[in-house]
């Protein structure tokens, strides 16, 4: 059986993030789609999020498949070469990627050309490289403006919606119902996502954090009084237990890894909604320790607002906090019942004041974001070591067959005809997956992804890899040296796959090698 890779977008993320760590974890064999920034390439974009997972992690993690490229752009901005790789390697995707942007000029920029746009690229590129598996992650509110139970099998209901991001991830939803290329669709319908119910932890600050930062910069500005608390009159024209729709990232990513793994579960809609919602109540209660100031009263939603207040607080709060003004007071309430028959074990955690205060301190602590992450530390990228034995996958684009992709995976080079194929899975900072095929005349060629799970394969630390490289004069000034030295080291790790029948690798017993010029492509085995 082949084993195939699956296809990330929106990787960088919160949602994402957690997905990466949570699948790989898990053993899936991962590529993702991820552009460039400013800072950084999309290959050390992917590394900082890694290493930022392994600080907690016992052991290093697999490195997924980067592929440069951008979700607005057709095809997804991917090179020939990517694409084709996607059309041998890939099986299903897992379309993530949005902008929670509210409110666009016009259909030509966001929300509308990532939400919309590039739902349909992502389409364009299932279609062209024979992919038929979608995973789309939607949202709850594609339900609009409801006061009725919403159920997980409805979506157009003739609804009318608060803001363009809803509008647009609706349409985009009912673009993927209409794929009639598809042979299997399954939904995920998360309502508002917030950091890690463990740690606080998060990479963006919408939804709730909008009021966790707009509390913290106007609460501030209030000096404690004689009694040490700060004082902050506000009426809210609430009742304080109206439940909010809020779920921790850590338990949606854990709950789309489960439906993932369970083909039953696959071709359904499920709603990634809470239990039990967050309340305003809880909110307040919260503020009241994390910042020792009293004054919030709950006048019912027919009490008119106090917009001046004895100190203006009152005001300061009602005219920063309109663009979720609309979710105050119609937060739906969603039917859960095919999420339970699936995923009614996995602990659901309760996002009450505790969580609440978890977040406003590492929502603090991080400046809101304006920390910047740290640099990804790689002493050195593997991908580069194996470049001149580098080959790009095989021409594939628009055909998608299963034989073009058992090819590929190289289930066709594992028998007694053709040349031998073992995968190398360096684990680790600067680390990859590759495909390594030994020809008969023992010639070799290293591609980017594993190969079939019936293939043997070499699994190393990159650290380890990258020590033995640097020992071996691999770090050389003389790029000669260099490049003989690293076929030297790659070849001792072919001669250990070619004589055990497990991942371990004895370095000791490697023949003699002579390495050919990197402009022949092969590494020889004498």
């Amino acid at each position: 059986m082949t084993s195939t890779y699956t296809l990330l977008t929106g990787a960088t993320g919160l949602v994402g993030r957690y997905l990466i760590r949570d699948l790989l974890l898990e053993g899936q064999r991962l590529a993702l789609l991820v552009r460039r920034s400013r800072r950084q390439t999309a290959v050390e974009r992917v590394e900082a999020i890694l290493q930022h997972w392994e600080k907690d992690l016992p052991e290093p993690l697999p490195r997924p498949v980067v592929l440069e490229g951008n979700i607005t752009e057709e095809r997804l901005g991917l090179s020939s070469a990517s694409t084709a790789w996607i059309a041998a390697h890939c099986s299903r995707v897992i379309h993530n990627a949005a902008t929670l942007q509210f409110h666009g000029s016009d259909r030509s920029g966001e929300p509308w050309s990532t939400n919309l746009g590039g739902t349909r690229n992502t389409l364009e590129l299932c279609r062209a490289t024979g992919i038929a598996d979608l995973h789309y992650v939607s949202t709850a509110y594609v339900c609009g403006i409801r006061d009725d139970l919403v159920r997980e099998d409805e979506l157009d209901t003739g609804q009318s919606f608060r803001n363009d991001y809803e509008r647009s991830k609706f349409e985009a939803e009912k673009l993927v119902r209409a794929a009639d290329f598809l042979e299997q669709l399954t939904v995920y319908r998360p309502s508002v996502i917030g950091g890690d119910s463990r740690t606080g932890y998060t990479s963006t600050y919408h939804g709730l954090y909008l009021y966790l930062r707009l509390l913290s910069l106007l609460v501030h500005n209030v000096p404690p009084g004689p009694d040490g608390v700060r004082h902050t009159p506000i009426q809210l024209p609430l009742r304080g237990d109206e439940p909010r729709n809020l779920v921790a990232v850590d338990w949606v990513s854990r709950v789309i890894c489960r439906l993932l793994d369970t083909p039953a579960a696959h071709g359904g809609t499920y709603h990634l909604t809470p239990a039990r919602g967050v309340t305003a109540r809880d909110l307040v209660e919260a503020a009241y320790e994390h910042f020792n100031s009293r004054g919030v009263e709950f006048a019912g939603e027919q009490a008119a607002r106090d917009e001046k207040g004895p100190s203006g607080f009152g005001q300061a709060v009602f005219e920063n906090k309109s663009i979720y003004e609309a979710y105050e007071t119609s937060d739906p309430q969603f039917d859960r019942a095919q999420l339970l028959r699936f995923a009614a074990d996995i602990p659901e955690p309760c996002l009450g004041k505790d969580a609440i205060l978890n977040y406003w301190r590492f929502a603090e602590a991080d400046d809101w974001g304006r920390r910047r992450e740290p640099e990804p530390e790689v002493p050195c990228w593997i991908a580069d070591q194996l470049r001149p034995w580098s080959v790009e996958a095989p021409s594939c684009v628009s055909t998608g067959s299963d034989a073009t992709r058992d090819d590929a995976n190289g289930s066709r080079a594992s028998g007694s005809a053709g040349p031998r194929v073992f995968g190398l899975d360096v684990r680790g900072p600067g680390g990859g997956q590759w495909t390594v095929r030994l020809g008969d005349d023992r010639h070799f060629e290293v591609e980017l992804g594993l190969p079939n799970a019936e293939a043997e394969a070499v699994q190393i630390d990159a650290r380890d890899l990258a020590a033995r490289l640097q020992a071996g004069g691999a770090a050389a000034s003389d790029s000669q040296v260099a490049t003989e030295a690293a076929g030297r080291l790659l070849a001792e790790l072919v001669s250990g796959a070619m004589e055990s029948s497990g991942p371990t690798v004895d370095t000791k017993t490697a023949p003699t090698v002579s390495v050919d010029p990197p402009d022949e492509s092969v590494l020889r085995l004498e």
